[in-house]
């Protein structure tokens, strides 16, 4: 059975760019505040009109461009997202069109932080089973239409922003490209990190008064997020490189989902990984969700911190529970 590649990859992020010094004007918080619990220095945030297939259109484009490819060459879409431009339809039909891709397939995955993960073991089976060539994998989100802009909403709101990554897969030979990946969830904790409406099992899905108690805010319980984030994204590291008898000296560059910067360095510092083998750039975007790995793809892959031959472990958590790992031979 053949193996799938990454032979592009491209991101975009809108050129407007809030600082934790323009948040403090809106809320009770500071830049201290925010990059001692975070890490966070700025994020992007897009213009009215703009949702998450237009980031993911740009990505994409930048990923074709990368790969020497056509939106016409491409045999599937495999879009990742947690705020689609609409309730429906899901956000890779307009994605397809945009690009002027042929009436291909196109799947929507709603796996929030773990959803590009989710999305690239989708796209891998397709082609290991031989029934697509060129797959394109997006993973696009727009949070700030959707966070509480205030001091009720701190928490939360500091950390995300907006912007959208993409790669192209195509076929390889066995022990290159994507070795192996890993996808888990724990739905007993849905309710640590969610958004509660509009709900289809109420009715009606929205009210004014669900409003009024920002519902339709996400809220997290911070503590126990972090401190499951760390043991999961230990343990699912962990069974990548076993399952393919690897270990961490062997390992070139490990890319987690950018969730906050200090579970990221208690992360590597758990596992004895250096600095320089952890890639971070939630400093400059915030945690863009799904479309945070495919950034720090394409942002590594860019500085030459990914090399032909590279092994590189990515590894995801979030809402849902769920958690991720992909492990793959550049």
């Amino acid at each position: 059975m053949r193996n799938s590649r990454i032979i592009g990859a491209g991101f975009y992020v809108p050129p407007k760019v809030v600082t934790n010094d323009d948040l403090s004007k809106l809320m009770e918080t500071s830049d201290e505040w925010i990059r001692e619990r975070s890490g966070i220095q700025e994020r992007h945030y897009v213009e009215d009109g703009v949702g998450a297939s237009d980031l993911g259109t740009e990505a994409a484009r930048k990923a074709l461009a990368r790969a020497g490819l056509q939106a016409t060459d491409l045999d599937l879409i495999v879009l990742a997202s947690l705020s689609p431009d609409y309730c429906f339809p899901g956000s890779g039909v307009l994605v397809q069109h945009k690009l002027g891709c042929r009436d291909i397939a196109a799947i929507d995955v709603r796996n929030q932080c773990s959803g590009f993960i989710y999305s690239l073991s989708i796209a891998d089976q397709f082609i290991k089973t031989g029934m697509y060539e060129r797959v394109l994998v997006i993973g696009s989100e727009v949070h700030s239409t959707g966070i509480e802009l205030a001091t009720r909403g701190r928490d939360v709101a500091v950390l995300f922003g907006d912007g959208a990554g993409a790669v192209i897969l195509a076929p390889c030979e066995p022990g290159q490209g994507i070795l192996s990946t890993h996808l888990h969830s724990q739905g007993e904790h849905y309710d640590k990190l969610m958004v509660y409406a509009p709900a289809s099992c109420r009715q009606p899905r929205l009210t004014h008064e669900m409003l009024d108690q920002g519902l339709q805010y996400p809220k997290m319980d911070g503590k126990f997020i972090f401190r499951m984030a760390i043991d999961k994204f230990c343990g699912v590291i962990d069974e990548a490189l076993k399952k393919n008898n690897l270990t961490l000296n062997d390992l070139d560059l490990f890319i987690p989902h950018q969730a906050n910067l200090r579970i990221s360095n208690m992360v590597g510092k758990k596992l004895g990984l250096p600095e320089d083998k952890v890639f971070n750039n939630i400093q400059k975007y915030g945690n863009t969700t799904a479309g945070s790995i495919p950034i720090a793809i394409s942002e590594a892959w860019e500085q030459g911190k990914i090399k032909d031959g590279s092994l590189v472990c990515l590894a995801s958590f979030g809402s849902g529970l769920t958690w991720a790992s992909a492990l793959i031979k550049w």
